[in-house]
């Protein structure tokens, strides 16, 4: 398995004085996945749970709706590959017919770091294709506020590279269930979600998602599928994310800070 991180030389230059030091760089590195031996997609993302991201990024996509359809998650073998096996996973699904609909209605492309969307046909190919969420579970204003240092204390590799964003899983009353780190956000919450699906876990009907940075309409999309009625974050939400939390039932908080933060849909879930 590649490293998260790497040790890279660098010039630090304090005050216009430059000294030779060693830096801690975050890795990002393609992986392709591929469906029953076959190219689907490629993701530019940190070493790391690949066979959650693959699961997570599966279920985001809709090719699957739960770890029932999965076969299997494996590191490609073929030595005849001029690519690194460590970089590719080939996903196996119960049923073929999976495979074909879903290589049939996307065209292959390269997913970059900052968007998990990239593949589709059509941006109403986009739309949401579930039910909105129903859940009646409650969290306090208390526990929202935790979030972000609950998180923070879970980021090993940010600490010496500064260059990687994280998604955590809470329960309601804010204790910590999962949390993965990646170059991309979207990223984080399919390895989360993923390894969640991969135990069979799924709806998270009683969690919260945390993200560091902005909630784009991809990371709301994810929580729908994964059913996580309560998303937050320490930045601001996009308007379509605000848009898609609003019609699917999602509470969406952002720049949760301090004591303080935003509620932008559905505040019936936060209590004072």
């Amino acid at each position: 398995m590649t490293a998260a991180k790497q040790q890279i030389d660098v010039l630090r230059v304090v005050d216009a004085r430059r000294t030779a030091d060693v830096d801690c760089a975050v890795v990002e590195e393609p992986l392709e996945i591929r469906l029953d031996g076959r190219a689907f997609a490629v993701i530019m993302r940190t070493p790391g749970a690949d066979r959650e991201l693959a699961a997570g990024f599966l279920l985001a996509e809709q090719v699957v709706a739960s770890a029932d359809d999965l076969g299997t998650i494996e590191y490609c073998t073929d030595r005849d590959s001029t690519a690194d096996v460590a970089n590719i996973v080939n996903v196996s699904l119960i049923n073929p017919l999976l495979a074909e609909r879903a290589l049939a209605e996307r065209r292959q492309t390269t997913t970059n770091s900052s968007c998990g969307l990239c593949g589709r046909r059509t941006i109403e190919s986009l739309g949401a294709r579930v039910a909105p969420l129903k859940s009646a579970m409650t969290t306090t204003s208390d526990v929202l506020t935790s979030l972000p240092g609950r998180l923070r204390g879970a980021q090993s590799v940010f600490d010496e590279t500064g260059g990687l964003h994280a998604a955590g899983l809470f329960s309601l009353d804010g204790r910590l269930v999962d949390s993965a780190e990646d170059v991309g956000r979207h990223n984080a919450v399919d390895k989360v979600v993923g390894r969640r699906m991969l135990v069979d876990e799924l709806p998270l009907g009683e969690s919260i998602l945390f993200v560091s940075g902005r909630t784009s309409f991809e990371i709301v999309q994810k929580a729908l599928f994964a059913g996580i009625p309560i998303v937050a974050s320490v930045s601001a939400p996009s308007s379509l994310a605000i848009e898609l939390a609003s019609d699917m039932g999602i509470t969406l908080a952002g720049f949760v800070r301090g004591s303080a933060f935003n509620i932008y849909t559905h505040p019936e879930r936060i209590a004072p």
